[in-house]
């Protein structure tokens, strides 16, 4: 059971802001970060979508990073992760700062910017 538990530990790294406003999973496929309270307007949910949607963000493998439609949330799902500090899984870097937290795909440069006041994808 003890390999298990570390196998499956070791998938993934998270990690949530000072504030605790903002938390992340990162894995090797994606990151994914999901805020508390945000000031900018929630974009309108896809007819696609029947989950919440909006107070998510994910990055993946390839691509522009989207909105999250969700069922769950990954806003505890780590230890803090201090202002100034990054971290890694795979391709995927994430920095906390004073400003949001910044995640990108190292290999293509996409990714977004999600904080109290903004969210930009790109």
């Amino acid at each position: 059971v003890l390999a298990a538990t570390a196998a499956s530990a070791s998938a993934y790294k998270a990690f949530v802001t000072p504030t605790r406003n903002i938390g992340c999973v990162l894995e090797e496929r994606s990151v994914r970060c999901d805020i508390r309270h945000h000031s900018w307007p929630t974009p309108r949910r896809p007819k696609s979508c029947e989950l919440d949607y909006g107070s998510g963000v994910v990055v993946g493998r390839s691509g522009r990073a989207q909105f999250v439609c969700a069922g769950d949330t990954v806003l505890e799902a780590g230890p803090v992760l201090r202002y100034g500090e990054s971290i890694r899984k795979g391709r995927f870097r994430c920095a906390s700062s004073e400003l949001g937290v910044r995640c990108v795909n190292q290999r293509d440069g996409h990714g977004f910017l999600l904080s109290k006041q903004k969210v930009h994808l790109f």
